[in-house]
């Protein structure tokens, strides 16, 4: 068990990847059940990729610069989102659609800057990111992000409940519905603009739902949601790291993979909805009577 976690006490740059990885696991995956409580899974991909443009400008700019690179990708995804909403509101299109669209458009326009200002080894680093190359200005920047969701997330929080489940009484409230969306798509692009730099645009948001819909199998209420996607983030981070020393495998993907064996797992054991949980169900009705006849 100690030579399992050694490499985490022997070298800095794993601490400071276990670091970065806890602190997204902290902020990223709450905000991945809200996304799915309100049928917005798949925008977090589309969000994920709307960040590319900017990553890409700022590289092309200063090189690899976190703050021009973070600072691009959240202008990127800020705009693309504005767009989007006001596409929809314009022709009447379902935003989800035109996110859809604009998420194609950013990706291609994001590969091409990167392609024409680097190398394929530059676009392999802004597309699959290297958490085990976190510096310390990386981590500081994660870990206020981090901070500063948590804390929105906080004040928010029942408006936010509340959007999910009845905006009608929102909006009687006086608060208006369009901006507690917009500041929650913000606060969902920073987030994916601090995790690129460790698990790139392309999947820095599968921290993000992975862990969201494996709770989903585990619990029905919001705080439960929440408190499992973190712990399923947590482990997948700390997991995935240590996989991926031991047998020599890129940390990204050994990370992400591994919140998705929890899924699977999930998705066959889990105690609401899951495979096993359907089969019990469908075989509870048929004992029933066979146990009324043996008493009877």
């Amino acid at each position: 068990m100690l030579d399992l976690i050694a490499p985490l006490a022997d070298y800095g740059f794993m601490r400071r990847a276990l670091i970065a990885g806890l602190a997204l696991s902290l902020a990223a995956p709450p905000l991945g059940v809200f996304l799915m409580l309100r049928g917005m899974s798949l925008i977090g991909d589309a969000m994920a990729h709307a960040i590319l443009p900017g990553v890409a400008l700022g590289f092309l700019m200063a090189g690899f610069s976190l703050p021009a690179m973070s600072l691009g990708g959240i202008l990127s995804g800020l705009v693309v989102a504005g767009l989007a909403g006001g596409v929809s509101q314009m022709t009447g299109h379902r935003e989800d659609s035109a996110m859809a669209s604009f998420y194609l458009i950013s990706l291609a326009a994001g590969v091409m800057l990167v392609s024409l200002g680097g190398s394929s080894v530059d676009l392999t680093h802004v597309l699959f990111g290297s958490i085990l190359a976190v510096d310390t200005t990386a981590l500081l920047l994660i870990a206020a992000v981090s901070t500063v969701t948590v804390l929105l997330l906080a004040t928010m929080f029942r408006a936010l409940v509340m959007e999910c489940l009845d905006p009608l009484f929102l909006r009687g409230q006086g608060v208006r519905p369009g901006l507690i969306q917009g500041m929650f798509l913000g606060l969902v692009v920073i987030n994916l603009t601090a995790g690129f730099q460790t698990l790139g645009t392309l999947m820095a948001v599968g921290l993000m739902m992975l862990p969201a819909t494996a709770a989903r199998f585990w619990s029905k209420r919001l705080e439960g949601l929440m408190g499992l996607a973190i712990a399923i983030a947590m482990l997948a981070s700390t997991g995935g790291l240590l996989i991926s020393y031991h047998l020599d495998m890129p940390s990204g993907p050994s990370i992400i993979l591994l919140a998705g064996i929890v899924y699977l797992l999930s998705a066959l054991f889990g105690r609401y909805n899951s495979l096993f949980a359907r089969l019990r169900r469908r075989a509870a009705p048929l004992d029933a009577p066979r146990n009324g006849t043996s008493s009877a």
